[in-house]
């Protein structure tokens, strides 16, 4: 297993997002494409999954897509995001997605904007 698979721990396979998200999977493709969403290969079969704290409620975490933006621009992979945003951090007191999925996009952006410097 590797550092982002044991960070991440709960991965959902693209058939699962697009159930979760009563999309069909080609819309879920769409949101890989768009940023919205980030994927890797994980597991032994390597299966390209999505790391369930980005949805929640149904939906794909509201902030999301432009931390990802901001962070894909920087120069970081989707598994190097993945592991940005699963990172414990202690001046946070959490990792950066926790503070996505309570809303608090501004100090987010912000870190994620002082990467590409």
């Amino acid at each position: 297993m590797s550092t982002v698979e044991s960070l991440v721990g709960d991965w959902l396979p693209l058939p699962d997002v697009a159930e979760l998200l009563d999309v069909s999977i080609t819309k879920v493709h769409g949101l890989l494409d768009e940023r919205a969403l980030a994927a890797i290969r994980v597991g032994d079969r390597r299966i390209r999954s999505v790391p369930a704290a980005f949805l929640m409620d149904g939906h794909v975490v509201e902030s999301l897509k432009g931390t990802i933006v901001v962070l894909s621009d920087a120069g970081y992979s989707d598994e190097e995001l993945i592991t940005w945003l699963f990172t414990p951090d202690e001046s946070l007191r959490g990792r950066p997605i926790d503070a996505l999925r309570d809303g608090r996009k501004t100090e987010i952006r912000r870190r994620a904007q002082s990467l590409a410097w």
